[in-house]
């Protein structure tokens, strides 16, 4: 029976379409086919009633009943099935079958097994035909090998003879013959030898690929390690996300609530003065009326005697004039509580235009080093957001000279007449105003000297002997950035240029390199500026960041540039900045020396006056780079005479 139907047939009888295993509790449809119960139901789950296999569709769900049947058909199948043996286990069982031998055959005799081959005769012996070659001193110079079964290998095509020689030049076997002929002068060794220094070569590659394959597993796990370390650093990153946000929002919560409650407050106090004049109001009316009454009842007297004789006073309340009171909600605390989220609002709404990295350096204090020796200075960073000729996006804020006067920061005691002062004004005030309500604290800036470590004014004869030529690269340009005369003029365009996309390129900051990039010995370079505005000179490795908000030169680890921002000078790298003495340079040369890891900037004139220097490690190569920002601005790299 098991001949006549196969198993493997008569399993896929007995599967399920659905999950591909023999039927477990099957069940059969209008349609005719079968199905796993659990395995139909869940294909149902949406509503909708259709078979698996051939897609017939019903309009109300059918009632399922198991198929007995099939259920013992299955049963006895799964039963016949795990007595039979398996393929494998088929396998396993048969005996292994040792690997055929090649036997040699003595070519004496033809019958009897080689024992040894004779290279000199070049002929396989059985130990019979060997007694010559082990008795006879005459075959003692003979050279005896174990059996070898293809001695055409060992012989020359060329002269037919034994390649007992080895060609170290051509790195082949030869015979004596192809060393006074083809070979002739070429260095030479025995098979032996060569096999010996071929094998203590692969024996030191093996040593070396087992220390590489040890390296690259350690790597490898410490790999693992870090991708665990991350994910952790994420998680714990994500939920002190979660915190700070979530006491954002209680702090705006528990800000609104005291809004809130204030306002209720006021109503509360507005209230009370009302009721108090309405009650004072109404004991007016009450008395006036009794009056009157009075008057009315004295009036109505017949007797004149008795009329005459009666006087009559009128109350208190006659004097007092009603008026209408004005009890409004526009005091100043109100008044404060409904324009501050006002005047958040928008000051978070232009906030949040600006990078994260932009955003920091906005509500947090700004600390600028302006010399390696000298001291450090905290300023901070205007809240007012800055214009479009002022910043671009993933550069960090600054803070312009502005003609509008600062505002001294109001204390405590003050905050309510200044406050006052500001609500007495037109509501239609802009919202810039409204932020005086908040005030305002101008940050100070100090203005570096020439570092000492600088040498004094140089002939610029001196430093031409290290000059170099460069041209801007066209793979690096920003879209806005229009490259002219030959690669070597750098100008700003509102229009964007279609250049092709390439990672090279930068994305968010008006930026360009020029090339090459050095890595050793001294280089000079000039730069001609169209104006001292917005217009920024450096160098940066090759993996500065070209896409995100941190590629703006100078504002990471990677970069250095001196900046001219308005009227102010200023050097930047890892997001520090120095304050220098503005030059105003028209000509600016560079000169990086990559032994010592410097790089000097000079004012070039009739000689060349150095005014800022950059300690920066050549460890990889350094590319001169350069930020543009102002529409027409341009930079020109100068011919060097």
């Amino acid at each position: 029976m098991a001949e006549k139907f196969p198993l493997s047939g008569l399993e896929d009888e007995l599967s399920c379409s659905i999950c591909l295993s023999p039927f477990d509790c099957p069940v059969t449809i209008p349609c005719g086919h079968n199905f796993c119960q659990d395995c139909l139901l869940a294909t149902w789950e949406d509503c909708t009633y259709s078979c698996p296999q051939c897609r017939t569709i019903f309009s109300i769900r059918p009632e399922l009943k198991k198929n007995t049947v099939l259920s013992t058909v299955v049963e006895a199948f799964k039963q016949k099935s795990s007595t039979i043996p398996t393929e494998k286990e088929t396998k396993a069982e048969e005996p292994s079958k040792p690997e055929e031998k090649h036997v040699v055959l003595c070519d004496a005799c033809m019958e009897a097994e080689a024992s040894k081959t004779c290279l000199t005769c070049m002929a396989s012996y059985c130990e019979e035909h060997l007694r010559p070659h082990r008795e006879n001193p005459i075959f003692r110079v003979h050279q005896l090998n174990e059996p070898i079964g293809n001695l055409i290998e060992h012989i020359c095509p060329d002269h037919s003879k034994l390649m007992e020689l080895y060609c170290v030049n051509h790195d082949r076997l030869i015979c004596s013959s192809c060393l006074q002929q083809a070979h002739k002068g070429c260095s030479f060794s025995s098979p032996e030898e060569q096999r010996s220094l071929k094998e203590s070569d692969l024996k030191s590659k093996l040593e070396l690929l087992d220390a590489k394959i040890i390296k690259n597993e350690t790597v490898l796990s410490q790999v693992k390690i870090m991708q665990v370390k991350l994910k952790d650093s994420a998680t714990s990153r994500k939920k002190t996300l979660a915190v700070e946000y979530q006491q954002v929002r209680d702090m705006l919560t528990r800000e609104e609530n005291e809004a809130s409650n204030a306002l209720d407050r006021e109503v509360e106090s507005g209230q009370m003065k009302i009721r108090t004049l309405m009650k004072k109001f109404s004991e007016n009316v009450e008395n006036m009326k009794k009056a009157k009454e009075d008057i009315c009842r004295l009036l109505g007297q017949s007797q004149t005697h008795t009329f005459l004789q009666t006087s009559f006073t009128l109350p208190q309340a006659v004097t007092f004039e009603p008026y209408m009171p004005r009890i409004t909600l526009d005091s100043n605390k109100v008044m404060a509580a409904e324009i501050f989220p006002a005047v958040l609002k928008k000051h978070l709404t232009e906030m949040f235009e600006h990078p994260v990295s932009a955003r920091i350096q906005m509500l947090t204090p700004v600390t600028k080093v302006f010399h390696e020796s000298g001291p450090g200075a905290t300023s901070w960073s205007p809240l007012t957001p800055r214009t479009p000729q002022q910043s671009e996006p993933g550069s960090p804020i600054q803070n312009p000279q502005s003609k509008v006067a600062s505002k001294k920061k109001p204390s405590k005691g003050t905050k309510s007449s200044d406050a006052s002062g500001l609500l007495k004004n037109e509501l239609t005030k802009s919202m810039e105003n409204l932020v005086e309500f908040r005030g305002k604290s101008k940050s100070k800036e100090k203005i570096s000297e020439i570092p000492r470590d600088i040498a004094s004014a140089e002939k610029r004869n001196e430093l031409m002997k290290f000059g170099f030529a460069l041209t801007f690269d066209p793979r690096t340009a920003h879209k806005r950035i229009i490259l002219t005369e030959d690669f070597t003029k750098a100008s700003v365009s509102d229009e964007s240029t279609n250049y092709p996309e390439c990672p090279e390129r930068f994305a968010v900051c008006s930026q360009v390199f020029a090339t090459p990039g050095f890595i050793r010995g001294r280089h000079y370079w000039e730069v001609r500026l169209s104006c001292n505005n917005f217009i920024g000179l450096g160098l940066a490795y090759g993996s500065i960041d070209r896409k995100g908000p941190t590629s703006r030169l100078g504002r990471n680890n990677r970069s250095w540039c001196v900046e001219w921002f308005n009227v102010k000078l200023s050097a930047w790298h890892n997001s520090v900045e120095t304050v220098l003495a503005n030059p105003s340079p028209k000509r600016v040369g560079v000169l990086l020396d990559c032994e010592e890891g410097r790089a000097t900037f000079y004012n070039v004139a009739d000689r060349a006056y150095p005014f800022h220097s950059f300690s920066l490690p050549c460890v990889e190569p350094v590319y001169p780079a350069f930020w543009v920002f102002s529409s027409g601005s341009s930079v020109t790299l100068c011919k060097l005479q």
